[in-house]
């Protein structure tokens, strides 16, 4: 039992800090040895650390690589987000264009994804311009995060919940379908209100056409799988079998190579989810789990604003996916654990938008951003993050109370 406290206070720690100083274990690589000395030390057997692994979560993640890779490889973001932003003409109505576009998409094929098809058309864009870029980078980054907090399919964590819940698709998408459309409302005040000065509309906007490469067979083979696959999802069909299925519906294809598909699927992630699933296991099976349930019940986590703080708190000390993994075990045990999913579901997500680091979608803005000689520092960062997460979880909390 103490070998088992032991390793899951290391991983976490690496998981926290991004890499283990002095080596070059990642969080993925922490993980995977979190796991296998779970097994080593006979905390878990392998029987035992099997069943510990949530296939669900697994199979719709990977379902769902397989569908944004082939909607990303026809070129169908680029040409939606081109088509939008090509007919607004000011500053102001360009940034809600463009955080309306990012939250919007981010719900239905995971945030990640729309910061990558999203970022380098932004910067062509304040670059033609002569704007400062920051504004719009963070409406990039910042819609997705809110965006994604709508449906089970937005981002990795309300997949964990949507599997583990077991709450369905429709149910999971009415209670925080409003939460999101007002975060993407809030997303849009608070940029505009932190640059206000940049966004000042000295000019009408004009922006040139630029063809957008599209593989167009591809892209609607794409595009009707997944509205498909969308409806079915609402239909009340499970969620994994349907990803999983549209999926490999998309694969059976003459124009795209398997090995340009596969590039795009993020292997790590799905083995960090493996890794965290046995570990939490491990944990789960000494005394520390007993203990911290009693403390959960005296800390009040039934209550939505304590389970909201800790949340958000975890989140942006460990990363979102790794701390909902956490709470995994006592929200069953609460009074009402639907809502309690729900809430966190919204508070992990929109936790995000507090700092830089608080999610991989902030980072793949701002690194892609840096290729270009664009800079956005922690503090230029938290002016907007600070303000507009607190504003969105309250919101979260009042309409979920």
């Amino acid at each position: 039992m103490t070998a088992a406290l032991i390793i899951f206070a290391a991983t976490y720690f690496v998981i926290a800090i991004g890499r283990l100083p002095g080596f070059r274990v990642d969080r993925t690589g922490a993980a995977i040895i979190g796991a296998a000395l779970m097994i080593a030390f006979n905390v878990l057997t392998i029987e035992e650390a099997y069943a510990a692994i949530d296939y669900d979560t697994i199979i719709l993640l990977f379902g769902m690589m397989i569908v944004v890779a082939n909607l990303r490889l026809s070129g169908f973001f680029s040409a939606v987000s081109a088509w939008v932003v090509e007919r607004a003409h000011g500053p102001v109505v360009l940034l809600g264009a463009i955080v309306l576009v990012s939250g919007i998409f981010s719900a239905f094929f995971v945030n990640d994804t729309m910061c990558i098809a999203m970022t380098p058309l932004v910067l062509e864009l304040a670059a033609a311009l002569r704007r400062n870029p920051a504004p719009y980078l963070l409406g990039v980054a910042m819609g997705a995060n809110v965006g994604s907090t709508a449906t089970i399919t937005g981002n990795p964590q309300n997949m964990v919940i949507g599997s583990v819940s077991r709450i369905n698709y429709l149910t999971f998408a009415a209670a925080l379908g409003p939460v999101a459309a007002a975060g993407l409302a809030l997303t849009i005040l608070v940029l505009v209100a932190v640059y206000r000065k940049d966004l000042r509309p000295h000019q009408k906007i004009r922006i040139e056409h630029e063809r957008v490469r599209v593989n167009r067979v591809l892209m609607w083979k794409a595009v009707v799988v997944s509205a498909g696959m969308v409806a079915f999802f609402f239909a009340g069909w499970p969620v994994p079998k349907v990803a999983l299925v549209a999926g490999a519906v998309l694969l059976i294809t003459r124009r795209v190579k398997p090995e340009r598909v596969y590039r795009e699927i993020d292997w790590g992630l799905l083995v960090m989810f493996i890794g965290l699933f046995i570990v939490v296991a491990g944990v789960d099976r000494t005394p520390l789990a007993a203990s911290l349930l009693n403390e959960a019940s005296r800390f009040r986590l039934n209550n939505p604003v304590v389970l909201t703080g800790a949340s958000a708190i975890l989140s942006n000390l460990v990363s979102n996916v790794p701390a909902v993994l956490l709470f995994k075990p006592f929200i069953p045990h609460l009074p009402d654990a639907t809502r309690a999913w729900l809430i966190l579901a919204m508070s992990s997500t929109l936790a995000g938008n507090l700092t830089l680091l608080g999610s991989i979608a902030n980072l793949i803005v701002v690194q892609r951003a840096a290729r270009d000689g664009v800079n956005i520092g922690f503090w230029e960062y938290l002016k907007a993050g600070l303000p507009l997460t607190v504003l969105t979880i309250a919101v979260g909390v009042l309409l979920l109370r």
